[in-house]
Order: C-alpha cells, then structure tokens, then sequence
C-alpha cells in the first residue's frame, strides 16, 4: 500500500492522528521531494503468549540443572533472549492476570483480591493490552482463560473462547495470540496419595531437588516428581502452536513469549511473596524479520541471558512499544524490549514491587520490594501464619503432610517457619540465600539497608497510593466505580494508616501514647490499623487494656471488634468463640463476615479453639442484590468459601 507524496508536516500529522486513534502501522517518511516518492507503510510484528499456569523458573532446566527438560522452549531460547529476573507481582491467577492484562499494578485499582468478590470498573484513561492492539488493527484472540479482576471492555478479544486462534484474521493482519495450559496448574497435584504406589513418574523421586523449606519426605519427593513431569508435557502441547506457526509461515514475524503466569506450585509457593511465587521463566523468540525493532546490542546477542529486572506490569508497555503505540498515562510498567534500550541498560533494571491479600477466603496483607540482590518484605498482619488454613491449598496432599508433620513436631526450624507467626519485616540476600530461610532484619549489621528498604517500599505505597489499606469490605463498594477518583481523594488518608500500622516497627514506649490517641481515634479505619498494630506489639499492648475492651464491647466497626477479641484470646486468654460467632452473624455482607472467620480460623490453628458458625442466608442475599450476572460466581465461589471456612472450624 502506498500514499501520494505530501508536505513532512501533513504526513507526520496523518501519522500521529492515525497512530493515536487507531494504531495505524508508522509510515517510513523520505525527505526526497521528488514527484515519484512514495511513503510506504511497515508492516507490524504478530505475537504470540504462551502461558503455563503456576509454574516457578525453578522447574525448568533451562533455570535449574534439576529442572524438567522443554527442548520446544529451548529451542525458542537459542533465538531469543532468556530472562532469569521475570517477576509476577502477584503470586496468585487473577491478581497476576489483571497486572498483565493492564500494565498497572491492581492494587492502586482495588483488584489486588483473588478471586473479586465484585470486578471493578476500569477508569477511562486504562483498558488492555488487548484492547487496545483490537483498536489499532491486530486481531487478538485467547485461548481461552481470561480470569480478570475488572471488568472487560467490551469487544476486549476478537474472540475470546476454547480453540480460539489467529487463523479467522483478514489477510495479512497482524495478530495477538495468548493461550493458557492448565496443564502445570495446582489442581494436577490434587491427587490421592495412593498414587504413590500406583502410579510411576518419568523423573525419579530420589533425584529430585527439595526446597529447604520442605520436609525431604516419599510423598514430597513423589509431588516434585510428578511436577516436574508436567513440564515436559505441556512443553509438547506448546510445541504445537509453534509448529503451527512454523508451517504458516508466520514464525520470523512473530514475537513468542513463553511465561508461567506466575510462580508455585509446590506448598509454599503459589499465594506468597517468595520468590518461588514470583520469579517466573519467561523466553522471548525475537523474530528476523523485526530484530531492527530491538536496540543493536540485543540485535547482536540473541541466544543471551538478561540479568535485568522486569514484572508484568511491564509486559503491556513492551507490546504497545513494539507495535508503535503509546502507553496509557496510568500504566506503571517500561518496555523491556526497544530500539532505545542496550542490553546494559535493560540489565541495570533492579527494582521490583509485589504484593498478596485475600487469595480465595485466606486474608493477609503483605507487600514485597526488592533491589538488587535484597528483598525486604513487610508483613502487615504478622499474626496471620503463611500457612493458615485454606482450603483448596489443602487439597494437595503434600500441604496435609507438612502441617501433621509441624503439629506433630518432627519439622526443623526453617520447614516450622511456615506456620508461626511472620516477622514484621524481613531483609534477605537473594545472592546467598535464594530461598529466603534467613532473615537479615534483625541484625545490626543491616539496619541501615532495612531502613531504606522499608523507606522505599513506603514511598511505593504512598505513591500508587495502595488502596488496600481499606478493608476489601469497605473498598468493594466505595471504590469500584473508579478507583483512580477514589484514590485521588484519600491519597493523604493512605499515607495516614501507612504511617499508624508502621508504630508497630518502633519501640513500644516511643510509640505508645501515639498509638492511645489513634485507638482513641473517631475515624474507623485509623482505629482499624491501630488494633493491628496493638496486634503486632502482643502483650506489650497490655496497657490498652481498658481501650481494647471498649473497642470490642461498642465500636460500630464488626472487623475492629472482632480484632479486640482476637488479641484478648492471644493476649489475656479471653474465650472468643461465642462472641466471634455472633459478630459473623451480624455482619451486613458477605466481606466482613468473611474477614471475622479468617480470625476465628488464625484462633482456630494458633490456640486450638473450635467454632460452631452457622450463616444460613446471609450470602444468598448478597448475591441476589447484586444481580444475577454474579449469582454463579458467588454460587462457585463465595458460598464454597463459607462452607470450607465453617467446616474446618468445627474441628481441632
């Protein structure tokens, strides 16, 4: 296709409106003003997600000399780059999903929960990677998990369905392909453990590689095993889609990714912050006939390793950059594949931000930072042990094994770690201790790196500002027609429970006539992260006694009662049970009561108190004035929840 020679300025504005509106491909502008000069357009690159659910780097060889052999993602690694420091922010499949799917982290959006109670609106100036190439002229298409925590866009996929492919495109189109194998995903390994016996694995369980955190037990060898078989299957279904592409011509057009779309999923893995929940493989085939798109040196060094930095937040800016369009104002993420970018730049990229907060009905808050080699990580609500009770984490039957094997004291200090109370703050060196068993925090020869660390996360925090410091109950409905209004207007009152909730990480005798004033406080929220502070401080606390009470007989917040309850149980030996269970009954929503049931379950594994919780109707109502669009959600999920939640609690 050609143009008419016109003057530079009218050409660079057609370029820019088109670009801006609907993607147009660039035009290649010639300075010659002869009559004959034609402006021809290029044509833009295709691309290509492949996507292995729950799968951390660790399980490849292509990582780990003990990992599973993928020779088709290998073979995309001799023609691509490699990258060892790929980042889900999210250790869980939705949250990561929204990230990818968005370039902006879901926590200054309120869609940081897994699975959304309610999916939130997106604000006008964000939509998807898919959206926004769909406008600019790709045919996009997935096959065929979408799993968001917002609300599409509509016509977000050309299509969006079991089998769907790039083959129903107009001639010469370009396209966006993502498809998703279930194939390594957490629910494989929900399996008897009588398979042990009668059913064999490829890689041998005695070779296997355990984590440290892990007990070196038949049945966890036996899960690693199996794990690592999966790998090399999905790696032949993947290779099908690549061999597609092969016969079809397509393949030097087209940028593959292969990535898991985040890390596990071995216990302790998927639905935490480690970096086995976070570091993800990720290979980018870099295709012939667009290497110029790539900076020269990374022309030059394909089949290389990148040692820099990058998240899923910046794997939406990569593909806009790479198709010549701009990224939305509110994406948080860079490109990491450009003409601009050397491979030395994109290898001093040492930066990465995570986060985790209710996954299914299991409630936590803690976010991660790291720099460079050191990880700091910030546990909001330390009471909460990683390994409290959720259920279908405990459908895995090495899960079982390992929380019988604590209870029955027959674990060491590091596998134990899981189920006792977090530290409020943890400082690791990746380079010497990839599996963050020791914690740096506490000796002195690190503080001066844990206070920039924790000024550094702060100053994330601040600055997105992140939402979840509004109980998910309160933000579900406040926030969710647009979050970035919502944020805008309590930026302050953020930074304001950011500073509250960190008096915990000081002195209690520096901190605590603050702290009174802020329990004495007229403002719910304030009193909320007071309580967890006073949560965090424990028996220290024990002063506030007087205040705690009257928080837990009167305040109109059910979730700041209940939080007194909870520290008279930890603190003083106050029984809980009954007034626990009468504060789920009188929740007004399905959120609240579910925030008091994750601290009857924290009371239920820390002390051994059982609880008789019975809700009848309570949700059903929700889901009815919430109309019918979310009645099979809540049917699937919600009502699951509660009846997991009750049943465990039943028993010691």
């Amino acid at each position: 296709m050609t143009i008419k020679k016109l003057g530079m300025r009218h050409i660079l504005t057609i370029c820019l409106t088109s670009a801006l509106l609907s993607g147009c491909e660039s035009y290649a502008i010639s300075n010659d003003s002869s009559p004959t000069s034609k402006k021809t357009i290029k044509k833009r690159p295709n691309f290509v997600w492949l996507v292995s659910e729950d799968n951390s780097k660790r399980y490849l060889k292509l990582y780990n000399a003990k990992g599973a052999e993928m020779p088709n993602i290998e073979s995309l690694a001799k023609q691509g780059l490699v990258f060892n420091n790929a980042f889900s922010n999210s250790p869980v499949c939705s949250t990561a999903r929204t990230t990818l799917a968005l370039g902006a982290y879901p926590a200054k959006l309120a869609m940081e929960y897994h699975r959304p109670f309610e999916r939130i609106n997106l604000p006008r100036e964000l939509s998807t990677i898919s959206d926004y190439l769909t406008k600019a002229g790709y045919y996009t298409s997935n096959d065929a998990k979408e799993d968001y925590n917002f609300v599409s866009p509509e016509n977000n996929w050309s299509s969006s369905k079991k089998g769907a492919s790039w083959h129903n495109r107009k001639a010469g189109q370009p396209f966006f392909h993502m498809q998703t194998w279930k194939t390594t995903h957490e629910g494989k390994l929900h399996f008897p453990e009588s398979d042990i016996e009668n059913l064999s694995t490829i890689h041998n369980p005695n070779s296997v590689e355990l984590d440290p955190i892990h007990p070196n037990t038949e049945l966890f060898r036996y899960t690693y095993a199996r794990y690592l078989d999966l790998h090399k299957k999905v790696d032949k279904e993947m290779g099908v889609v690549i061999n597609q592409l092969k016969e079809e011509g397509l393949l030097e057009d087209t940028f593959i990714f292969y990535f898991g779309d985040h890390g596990g999923v071995l216990p302790g893995s998927k639905g935490f912050v480690s970096e086995r929940g976070l570091n993800v493989p990720l290979v980018v085939r870099v295709p012939k006939n667009f290497r110029h798109l790539l900076h020269k040196d990374l022309q030059a060094k394909l089949s290389t390793r990148v040692d820099g930095v990058i998240s899923f937040i910046d794997f939406a800016p990569t593909l806009l950059e790479l198709a010549g369009l701009p990224k939305s104002k509110l994406q948080d993420g860079e490109s990491f594949l450009s003409k601009n970018l050397s491979l030395d730049d994109l290898n001093k990229r040492n930066t990465n931000f995570s986060f985790a907060d209710r996954f299914d009905e299991k409630y936590d808050m803690v976010r991660g930072f790291r720099k460079g080699k050191y990880k700091y990580i910030r546990n909001y609500l330390p009471f909460n042990p990683d390994g409290l009770f959720s259920s279908y984490r405990y459908k895995q039957a090495a899960y079982r094994e390992w929380k019988h094997l604590f209870k029955a004291n027959k674990l060491n200090s590091v596998q134990s770690a899981f189920f006792k109370r977090k530290p409020l703050e943890a400082l690791y060196d990746l380079e010497q201790d990839p599996f963050e068993t020791k914690n740096l925090a506490l000796l002195p020869q690190y503080t001066e790196k844990v206070i920039k660390m924790r000024a550094g996360l702060q100053k994330k925090l601040q600055s997105m500002p992140d939402l979840a410091f509004y109980p998910e109950s309160y933000l579900v409905d406040i926030a969710k027609d647009d979050p970035i209004i919502f944020s805008l207007k309590h930026k302050s009152d953020i930074a304001r429970f950011i500073n509250i909730i960190d008096m915990s990480l000081q002195p209690f005798e520096q901190v605590k006539n603050k702290l009174k004033a802020v329990l004495l406080s007229n403002e719910q929220w304030e009193r909320y992260w007071a309580m967890n502070a006073v949560l965090a401080f424990g028996d220290k606390a024990n002063e506030f006694l007087p205040i705690i009470e009257k928080i837990r007989q009167s305040d109109i917040n059910l979730i700041n009662r209940s939080r007194a309850i909870q520290y008279l149980a930890l603190n003083n030996g106050v029984s809980p049970q009954l007034e626990l269970e009468d504060l789920v009954k009188q929740a007004k929503d399905p959120l609240t009561a579910l925030a008091i049931l994750n601290i009857a379950t924290q009371l239920h594994d820390t002390l051994g108190i059982a609880f008789n919780i019975e809700l009848n109707k309570l949700w059903k109502n929700s889901t009815e004035t919430r109309g019918t669009s979310m009645e099979s959600f809540h049917k699937r999920t919600v009502d699951g929840w509660f009846k997991a939640r009750m049943d465990y609690l039943k028993n010691i």
